[in-house]
């Protein structure tokens, strides 16, 4: 995608962000809660947590608000988007810093724990390999990694179907049906989505252990794994 025609890097499509991950991921405030809670099962209480895809800053905010001795690094390539993560934090960006760019070019860490949510789906798949090689090299041993993103059946007719049913949430969350259909459309032509036991797979390949399933909204899938 050009970088004139991404979303991302648009003011205008960034200004509306926030307003996304609650309208079109089944869950997604609860599906935070449960993030932070698998990230306290082993981070101290004055963790390092690797937050990739950071822009935004909605899960740096949560997570910030809910440990006050945690320090993030968060990573995203789009500096209209660290922007935005900038201005979401507020007073807890004391205890953030954010890196333009991808996660290799990002601190060696090593951190205690990391996050990828609602990002992968935009990586192509050889790329994909990278990251998730460069996110477990970057944790301490044990370290959890929780990352949440768009994975369904890809067999045609089962594609079709979670494609059907992510446009028909979205417009029960009252977008026009039309454009719910349009979103979803350009969903499956643009995305890199896998199915379920690929990604779990795509995981074991990068070093992870103890892939956990802990999250399913949909078309949407959620892991815990790791280091």
């Amino acid at each position: 995608m050009s970088e004139q025609h991404d979303p991302f890097n648009d003011p205008s499509a960034v200004a509306a962000y926030a307003e996304g991950p609650a309208r079109n991921v089944p869950g997604w405030a609860d599906m935070l809660r449960m993030v932070d809670l698998l990230l306290a099962e082993r981070v101290a209480e004055d963790g390092d947590v690797l937050v990739v895809g950071a822009g935004g800053g909605l899960e740096l905010k949560r997570f910030a608000e809910s440990h006050f001795g945690w320090r993030f690094l968060g990573v995203d390539p789009s500096h209209e988007m660290l922007k935005l993560a900038q201005s979401t934090l507020g007073s807890f960006s004391s205890r953030v810093s954010l890196h333009e760019g991808y996660v290799e070019t990002a601190s060696p860490g090593p951190f205690d724990a990391a996050t990828c949510l609602l990002t992968l789906h935009f990586v192509p798949l050889e790329a994909r390999r990278r990251m998730l090689a460069e996110i477990r090299q970057r944790l301490r041993p044990g370290a959890p990694f929780v990352l949440a993103h768009l994975s369904f059946p890809q067999a045609p007719e089962e594609r079709d179907t979670w494609l059907c049913r992510y446009a028909a949430f979205v417009a029960s969350s009252g977008i026009d049906p039309a454009k719910a259909r349009a979103a979803a459309e350009a969903v499956g032509a643009r995305l890199s989505i896998l199915c379920p036991s690929q990604d779990e797979s795509m995981l074991y390949d990068a070093g992870f252990s103890s892939v956990q399933l802990f999250y399913a909204g949909f078309a949407f899938r959620g892991w815990v794994a790791y280091a």
